[in-house]
């Protein structure tokens, strides 16, 4: 599979997803669209994942972004109103999802990139909550220089998340930056080693799924609704989503766990 997704056993509640065409530079063709689409939507509708690491296989590259010889000239022939095989159809058709674009994953994501990341590949990182980089990877949005507008996530998510000025750098010079300036405009949490990057991802996708599931889902999809809101509105957004979590189960197990001394077991609910 050219996407694929795995449940270690040593990573209770961790899906790990990882783009699997290194000899293509990861790059996304229809076949790869359409399983990481259907990736995103398992793990989007499964409560006992809680946590998702999405990397790359090789170590050159983690996405290329939009597959040049494949996907590019049938989405081209799609738009004239040619014929395209079912597959291809299946796979265009699941680009937004595939990219994380619009469509909410509903579970914190960590990316573990291992290489290169420039356009779509740029587009997925941006759609996660924290990322981990090795020392060679650059990061690229180029669309501008092949005469098209990025319509992934990166003229909706990019400035709001690292400031105005390296946002404009990043979109309309369209030249690569490396892992060290990544780390200084915010674009990534840390630089790790190669051989800590997947062991550092799994490892806060741990730290994340030992929580109680029901509060970090909450918390993940209430920065991103707070976050646009006027400070006042914010603040009673807030006390809405904040106050059920006060009267479910896990908020009482935490409680006994905490006077008991002991580790508590999360029921989602």
């Amino acid at each position: 599979m050219p996407a694929r997704l795995d449940l270690p056993p040593e990573h209770p509640h961790v899906a790990l997803v990882t783009i699997d065409r290194p000899a293509q530079a990861n790059a996304l063709d229809p076949p790869t669209l359409r399983d990481l689409a259907a990736a995103w939507r398992r793990i989007a509708a499964d409560d006992d994942i809680r946590c998702a690491v999405l990397t790359g296989a090789g170590d050159r590259v983690f996405c290329a972004g939009m597959d040049m010889r494949t996907t590019i000239p049938e989405a081209q022939r799609f738009a004239r109103g040619e014929r395209v095989s079912d597959e291809t159809f299946e796979g265009l058709r699941s680009v937004a999802t595939a990219l994380l674009a619009g469509f909410d994953l509903a579970t914190p994501l960590v990316c573990a990139v291992n290489g290169h990341a420039r356009a779509g590949g740029f587009d997925l990182m941006l759609a996660s909550e924290i990322r981990f980089a090795v020392p060679e990877a650059t990061f690229a949005l180029e669309e501008v220089a092949l005469g098209l507008y990025p319509t992934g996530n990166a003229t909706v998510l990019l400035p709001r998340q690292i400031p105005w000025v390296h946002t404009h750098e990043l979109l309309l010079t369209a030249k690569p930056i490396d892992a060290a300036r990544a780390l200084a405009i915010g674009l990534v949490n840390r630089i790790v080693p190669r051989a800590d990057l997947l062991p550092t991802a799994l490892a806060t996708a741990d730290s994340i799924a030992a929580n109680a599931p029901l509060a970090v889902r909450a918390t993940r999809g209430g920065v991103r609704e707070i976050v646009h809101l006027p400070l006042a509105e914010a603040y009673r957004r807030q006390e809405e989503i904040g106050a059920p979590l006060r009267r479910t189960d896990d908020a009482r197990e935490a409680q006994r766990a905490f006077v008991e001394k002991r580790r508590p077991v999360w029921r989602g609910r």
